[in-house]
């Protein structure tokens, strides 16, 4: 599959966005689905986004919600994907052949209906779904391209050169 004709996939990162202005921003890009990848689906800071009160939210906006958190978290639930530090193993976690089946699923949910990966990080180079889910989803064929808050578009093509341009070899720790 050749980049004019792969399937997109969008990630956003809700960050402190009222509901309604994030819902327009989803309408923007015509999303009709909303994969929530967050580990633990609430937020003490923005309410808005806790799972209950934002899938009723997106529901009242004819957007579809799934919580993929279980298998496409940053924050895995098993502590066999931390160190002793407390530290995520990434390339241990991104070996999880439930990581790859949710992808897996996920790849072929994106051929039916537009999906948007939501996390909390409005910045997707600060962000679990650019380094542990994008890689494997261009992988697959897809095209990943990153919503931003003021609706700006960034291709995945434009982070890795500005990955490059800083240097940068790794992404850190988002946790620690």
């Amino acid at each position: 599959m050749n980049a004019a004709t792969a399937v997109s996939i969008y990630t956003l990162g809700h960050s402190r966005h009222s509901i309604d202005a994030f819902i327009l921003l989803l309408k923007q890009h015509r999303i009709e689905r909303v994969v929530d990848v967050r580990g633990q689906p609430y937020s003490r800071h923005n309410p808005q986004f806790n799972r209950e009160p934002f899938s009723r939210c997106l529901a009242a906006g004819d957007i579809d919600y799934a919580w993929s958190g279980a298998h496409l978290s940053g924050r895995p639930g098993e502590a066999r994907f931390y160190g002793p530090g407390g530290e995520v193993l990434w390339d241990k976690l991104m070996k999880n052949p439930q990581l790859h089946a949710a992808l897996d699923s996920l790849a072929e949910d994106a051929q039916a209906c537009r999906i948007a990966l939501v996390c909390a990080e409005e910045d997707p180079i600060c962000c679990h779904r650019r380094f542990l889910l994008t890689p494997p989803l261009t992988a697959r064929g897809l095209a990943v391209l990153h919503l931003r808050g003021d609706g700006r578009v960034q291709p995945e093509s434009e982070l890795l050169a500005r990955q490059g341009a800083a240097g940068v070899s790794r992404q850190r720790d988002l946790f620690s």
